[in-house]
């Protein structure tokens, strides 16, 4: 018997452009949070500092370390002097990146990009939207992307040139997690960005352990699902790490009948792609382009700590296979009526299987 296809439209709702977050809340923990209870299936409007309330001693909250790069560079075209904006996606070596450009229509294969610090850069070539960028003086690259680097902010945070310049600071500071450790994201694992300093001591101080993996955040988890169904998208692999350490904690929580809350959705892809049928997770290191779309069998991330996402994204059809379509679509429109914040910047839910 054939399985009907999924048309990547049923996933879309229509979200007035004022709720997009274009800023965080003021203290990372003062962030607005729906808590939704699957089995009960009831709904709680709380302060993200509450989340202290749904957890306890030998519970284990799955926190993603990666690090964002401030990968946005502004540049100029040798010659011309045109205005080019670089955001690096992989470094593939020695001083070449994979790199989106734009304006794209003024960059083509032997173009030759300045940058501060005297850095000169050729492009390669493109290929379905991708630079292949070369840059002739990359003993200097690091100092320029820490120095004059942007944060990669998604498209729909809008910030004028001068903006960018004046906020820099404060959007490195906001769009990257507090334990972020490993460099090498192109986007933060947005859901992470509401926990303080001061709520990971109180998680600690209640007995309740973190512990940490990585995945990278690449391209693939924020590329739209331009396919009329959703079973011919195919995602981008990123990297993850699973350390021996995390799995066995993780493992051990959930033998012991503890809960496992995981932080953000690049958090679940990279558990659910080591987890056993049973559930237990394999330490180790590798690249993942497991795309979750409803049905899909979560093996570990039944409990979800995640943000509010774009219509038609891949991170709402995971949220979908999670609590279902309807049941998503129907809390997103009650989030709208309680005026919580879209999106990167915006406030987040907690899913509980309970």
């Amino acid at each position: 018997m054939m399985t009907q296809k999924l048309k990547t439209d049923l996933f879309d709702y229509d979200l007035p452009a004022e709720m997009i977050a274009q800023f965080p809340a003021e203290k990372r923990e003062e962030s607005k949070l729906l808590v939704y209870h699957r089995r009960q299936e009831n709904i709680e409007h709380r302060t993200f500092s509450d989340i202290l309330q749904y957890l306890q001693k030998g519970d284990v909250v799955v926190l993603n370390n990666t690090k964002v790069i401030p990968a946005r560079l502004m540049g100029r075209k040798a010659g011309s002097g045109g205005k080019v904006e670089l955001l690096l996606l992989k470094e593939t070596g020695p001083g070449r990146w994979e790199a989106l450009c734009k304006p794209g229509a003024r960059v083509r294969a032997s173009t030759e990009l300045e940058f501060p610090r005297g850095i000169r850069a050729t492009v390669e070539s493109a290929h379905n939207g991708i630079y292949t960028i070369n840059f002739l003086n990359d003993s200097v690259l690091d100092a320029l992307i820490e120095e004059s680097g942007l944060a990669p902010l998604p498209p729909y945070i809008k910030r004028k040139s001068e903006e960018a310049l004046r906020l820099r600071k404060f959007d490195i500071d906001r769009y990257q997690t507090v334990y972020a450790r490993k460099r090498g994201a192109i986007a933060a694992p947005t859901a992470g960005l509401h926990f303080s300093r001061d709520i990971l001591d109180s998680l600690t101080g209640k007995g309740v352990r973190t512990v940490e993996i990585t995945l990278h955040v690449g391209i693939g988890t924020f590329r739209p699902v331009k396919a009329e169904y959703v079973e011919d998208h195919r995602m981008d692999k990123e990297t993850y790490d699973i350390p021996t350490d995390a799995a066995n904690k993780i493992n051990g929580a959930r033998s012991g009948g503890s809960r496992v809350l995981v932080v953000g959705t690049t958090a679940v892809r990279a558990l659910e792609s080591v987890a056993l049928r049973d559930g237990t997770i394999e330490a180790g290191e590798g690249s993942t382009s497991l795309f979750i779309y409803p049905p899909y069998p979560f093996r570990i991330a039944e409990n979800l700590l995640t943000n509010f996402h774009l219509p038609g994204s891949t991170l709402i059809l995971m949220l979908a296979a999670l609590v279902g379509r309807e049941k998503i679509l129907e809390l997103y429109e009650i989030a709208k009526k309680e005026g919580y914040r879209f999106y990167s910047y915006g406030d987040a839910m907690l899913v509980l299987n309970d």
